[in-house]
Parts: C-alpha cells; sequence; structure tokens
C-alpha cells in the first residue's frame, strides 16, 4: 500500500512526507505541523494515535485508513476502486525541479530537519546507482529496509522502477529466511545496514543447500560499519560487501566501493585503514574534503565531507538560517569528518571517521543527542549528563549516557528505566557510566568524543529491548 501511495504522490505531483511510527508523538506532530500535510495514510492499528496528533493540526484535512474498513473514515481499497485510469502526464523539463519528498532527519537542534528534494533529485541517484550497481530491466533486488528512510526507497524502491527492474517487498527483515528468498526469488542485489549484517552473522545460516548463483553482491551504508564485521560477513558467508555513503541530504548515496575490485582489493579498502572506505564517488556527483575556511585539503587530510551534484537537495524546509550554513563555498556540509587516499589510478577513496555534529546512527536511524539529553537531565539525581555514541558491531553505534550524578544513591538501573519512560528504546541509553567532570570546551559545548573510549566494553553487546527477549 505505501509503495502505491508513493508513486501515485509522484505521478500527479504531490509531496510524499513520510513518517516513522517508531518516533514519539511529540516528534511526529513537529513534522505532521512543519510539513502542513493536508492528507494522511495511517494503518487501522495506529488510528487512535492519529487521530490524538489530529486534533492540533487545522491543515490535516483528510486521513486515509489502511488495512480495515472503519466507520466514518475513507478506507484505501475504497479510494483505490473508485480511482480511474489517468493519462501519463506531458513531460517538462521543469518537473525535474519539483519537490517531491520531505525527508525529516535529526539535527544538533534536537528538532528534526525537512530535507526537500526533488524529482530530478530521485532520478539522478536513481541512475547513478542503477549504473554502478549493474542494475537493468532484468535485475531483480528484495527491500528489507523500512521506506521512510532514503535507502529503503531510493535504493530499492525508485531505482529498480528507474530502469524496468524487479522488486521483491518484505514487511520486515528477518535474518532466518534472508537467503531463503534470495534464493527462491533470484534476487541479484540487497540492499542492508550494517546492523542487519550483524544479525546475518549471528545467525550462522547455512547457505550451502541454497541456490544463490543471481546474488551479486550487497550494499551497505547508512550507519558506521566496522572493519570487524565486515571482515566476518564475508567471511562466513562469502559474498562482496560493497560499502557506501551518502545522506538525505544527497537523496541517498553519493559513493560506493567499485563493484568490480578484486577480493584482495576490496578486504585492502574495507580493513586495511582502520575505517572502511566508503569508495568513490559516483558520476551524479563531486565529494571533497574541506577544513574549516573551506579551503580543499589533499589526500591523507582530515576535514570535513562536502558535497555537490545533482543529487543534492533543494534546502531543508523553511529554515534559512540551517540553510545559510549547510551550504557554503558552492558545496553542501555533510558535518561528517573523513578523509580520501587514492589508489594507484588516482581514484580518491573516502573514509567517514566520525561526525562533525555528533549525531548517533543506531541501525542506519540519525538520532539527535540533544534530545536525550535533555531526558538525562530531567532525572532528580542527575546534576549533568549527555548522550554519547558508541560503537557497537550490532548497530553501528548504540546509546550510552555519561553522568555526573547528584546523588550517590543513583544507580544504573534507575537511569536506564527512567530514560526508557521517556524515550522510545531506540533512543534509550543502554549503558550508563557515572563521572566526575563532564568534558566541554572553552565556548560550554560537550565534548561527547572524550567519554566514547569509557564505553569500550560494550562494542560488542547486542541489547535487547525487554519486549523482544521475552519472544
Amino acid at each position: 500500500e505505501t509503495v502505491v501511495q508513493y508513486f501515485a504522490a509522484w505521478w500527479i505531483g504531490a509531496t510524499v512526507v513520510p513518517l516513522n511510527v517508531g518516533e514519539d508523538d511529540e516528534r511526529l506532530h513537529y513534522i505532521l505541523s512543519n510539513s502542513g500535510a493536508q492528507l494522511l495514510f495511517v494503518r487501522h492499528d495506529y488510528l487512535d494515535r492519529a487521530l490524538g496528533l489530529r486534533g492540533s493540526l487545522p491543515e490535516l484535512k483528510h486521513v486515509v485508513v489502511c488495512g480495515a474498513r472503519v466507520e466514518g473514515f475513507a478506507s484505501f481499497d475504497d479510494v483505490i476502486a473508485k480511482g480511474t485510469a489517468t493519462a501519463t502526464p506531458d513531460f517538462a523539463p521543469s518537473m525535474l525541479d519539483a519537490e517531491c519528498l520531505i525527508v525529516y532527519t535529526s539535527g544538533t537542534t534536537g528538532n528534526p530537519k525537512g530535507v526537500r528534494l526533488a524529482q530530478g533529485n530521485l532520478l539522478a541517484d536513481a541512475h547513478g546507482i542503477s549504473q554502478w550497481h549493474d542494475i537493468t530491466a532484468d535485475s531483480r533486488m528484495m527491500c528489507v529496509l523500512p521506506i521512510h528512510h532514503v535507502n529503503g526507497t531510493v535504493v530499492t524502491l525508485v531505482t529498480p522502477m528507474y530502469v524496468g527492474a524487479s522488486v521483491v517487498l518484505n514487511r520486515k527483515f528477518q535474518s532466518g529466511t534472508f537467503f531463503e528468498r534470495i534464493s527462491a526469488e533470484h534476487v541479484d542485489v540487497v540492499s542492508v545496514v550494517p546492523t542487519l549484517l550483524a544479525f546475518l552473522v549471528q545467525a550462522d545460516i547455512d547457505v550451502s543447500a541454497l541456490d544463490l548463483r543471481t546474488f551479486s553482491h550487497i550494499i551497505c551504508g547508512a550507519g558506521p560499519l566496522t572493519c570487524e564485521l565486515a571482515q566476518r560477513f564475508e567471511d562466513r558467508y562469502h559474498f562482496p560487501i560493497v560499502h557506501g555513503y551518502g545522506l538525505s541530504e544527497t537523496t541517498c548515496y553519493s559513493c560506493f566501493l567499485p563493484i568490480d575490485l578484486p577480493a584482495s582489493e576490496r578486504r585492502k579498502w574495507l580493513t586495511a585503514h582502520g575505517f572502511p572506505s566508503i569508495g568513490i564517488p559516483i558520476p551524479q556527483n563531486e565529494m571533497a574534503i574541506h577544513d574549516n575556511d573551506g579551503k580543499t585539503l589533499a589526500s591523507g587530510e582530515r576535514g570535513e565531507i562536502v558535497i555537490r551534484g545533482h543529487n543534492v537537495m533543494l534546502e531543508y524546509y523553511g529554515d534559512r538560517t540551517v540553510n545559510e550554513n549547510a551550504f557554503t563555498h558552492g558545496w553542501f556540509r555533510s558535518g561528517d569528518e573523513g578523509f580520501y587516499l587514492d589508489d594507484d589510478a588516482g581514484r580518491p577513496f573516502f573514509f567517514i571517521t566520525g561526525r562533525l555534529k555528533e549525531l548517533i546512527i543506531r541501525g542506519g536511524v540519525n538520532i539527535s543527542p540533544l534530545e536525550i539529553d535533555e531526558v538525562i537531565n530531567s532525572h532528580p539525581k542527575v546534576d549533568a549528563g549527555i548522550a554519547v555514541g558508541f560503537e557497537n558491531n550490532w548497530y553501528g553505534e548504540e546509546v550510552g549516557a555519561y553522568v555526573r550524578p547528584t546523588d550517590s544513591s543513583l544507580t544504573e538501573e534507575e537511569l536506564l528505566e527512567y530514560c526508557r519512560e521517556h524515550l522510545p528504546y531506540f533512543k534509550a541509553p543502554k549503558v550508563v557510566v557515572f563521572g566526575d567532570e563532564i568534558p566541554v570546551t572553552s565556548t560550554g559545548k560537550y565534548q561527547r568524543n572524550r567519554v566514547k573510549s569509557l564505553f569500550d566494553a560494550h562494542r560488542d553487546t547486542q541489547f535487547q529491548s525487554r519486549e523482544r527477549a521475552r519472544t
């Protein structure tokens, strides 16, 4: 249903605003209000929640229920039944500049930012992805990622549709049937986040009896991939990981490892430099490393990853100040720190070393630490505390809390339970480290990176919600 809604909206020139129901109501309300959404498609099991939000959203005039018929509301099935076939719209070059998607992504301000993407952005990135991964009308991709995220939407929906390929849809990722579906459906390429690779390694699936001859490679990005996890996956399953990088602001991907690298060469770029390489730029954009003054840095020098090209967003929706800061010296500033190294042919292989904006990326989902800071510091026994994203082989990063308590009776479990009561599980800290001083700069900004090493003991820990642990 969601796939039909997306493409139907784009067919008539409407804008899609994806929602992640894992967010809390305050965040969902902000997105609906800020975007000025007028029509909401909602599954019947979320209807009560949607109606609670709708009361204070005067622009949200229409609600269509999916999955069931509910008295007083239009159902998606009825809407489809009443529809009429329409002719293909006449193409005009101006359509490429038309807004088609607003994706809300977490930012260091705590409030999500609306990334405005145009039809041309989606088509440019889809063209680049399809060329890079040799996706043609004869290809078959499989979607295992949520399509409220640009990875699921652009890589495994828009890209195959762009070239006339097929897509195998999944309601959710399941490691136990992942390779079985690839075999049964003759899938060529799948796009995942590092967390899913970790689940597959843990599952230790015997694939020897499966016919996986069509399966070419696995695309991985949208979160921190560790060298160790990349090596463990390839050693266990012997399928190449084509690592890449991008942001919602660049539609999705901006660079990839070349798919034709010899195995030894790919392993070198994935494991030999301390960070897995995110590859070389796709033809639709340029990439560089800049210092704070916008000067282009040379090979091996660390600075900010900057990007410009046909897949770069129109702007952040309704935020002039943020836009001015994001676009300087003719480039989009990613906020990510990185560097590049040239190969023997002079091609720049890029690496990401951290996030200047200090977002926590857990399982491919961007989380603003400031939102978590607020909850930590609202506990009556906390004098000061900060959220810290620490390296984790399951989710790329996990959420920790570094805290200076006012009361020595405060325990780790007490604070963790408090945070779980006030935050969605994926945002709640999983570990608490107590300390005497919160490191800050001379201007009072938190220095989260200085305490990351205190969480190293939990790099291999798989944290589970209580609900999942009971199943």
